[in-house]
């Protein structure tokens, strides 16, 4: 059996993973809503596309989400994750999404001219960059959040 964590889930507590995936799912379709004004397309674009835009981005958060936070548990080689290499396994998967993201606004902005940022954007100044404040603090506050969470569920026995 599973030591009676199913039980906790089915009386109303949730797991570990659940929370993670509840917590990095509300999150980032939550940002990625709030930054719209950030972008340019916020003022240029119909709503079909923005609808559309919004729905790709927050996809791409949760594959980014979910491969960080796999390659940081094989990395550590730890599945009993959350139990085993919390704070090194959570470092490493926040490190992959910073990464990923500053590489994909790089890409995007720069090479592809896929999307651009508006006036209101608060960038970060890189040589030959401008990174966007919004999408960076994106993958600190949200993987951060989902964490805690995930933590706060298994202390709780979930």
């Amino acid at each position: 059996m599973d030591g009676g964590k199913g039980v906790a889930a089915a009386g109303g507590q949730i797991t570990a993973p659940q929370a993670w995936c509840a917590v990095t799912a509300a999150g980032h379709l939550a940002w990625e809503v709030a930054q719209l004004p950030l972008y340019r397309l916020w003022t240029s674009a119909p709503a079909y596309e923005i609808a559309l835009d919004v729905g790709h981005c927050f996809l791409g958060d949760l594959l980014i989400a979910i491969f960080s936070l796999g390659a940081a548990i094989a990395i550590w080689g730890d599945w009993s994750w959350p139990a085993g290499h919390f704070a090194p396994v959570a470092a490493t998967a926040l490190a992959f999404g910073l990464v990923w993201t500053a590489f994909s606004e790089w890409r995007n902005i720069e090479l592809q001219n896929a999307w651009a940022y508006s006036e209101w954007m608060p960038t970060i100044p890189i040589p030959g960059f401008d990174l966007g404040l919004s999408p960076v603090s994106q993958w600190i506050v949200v993987p951060a959040c989902a964490m805690l969470a995930c933590r706060r569920a298994r202390r709780a026995g979930g």
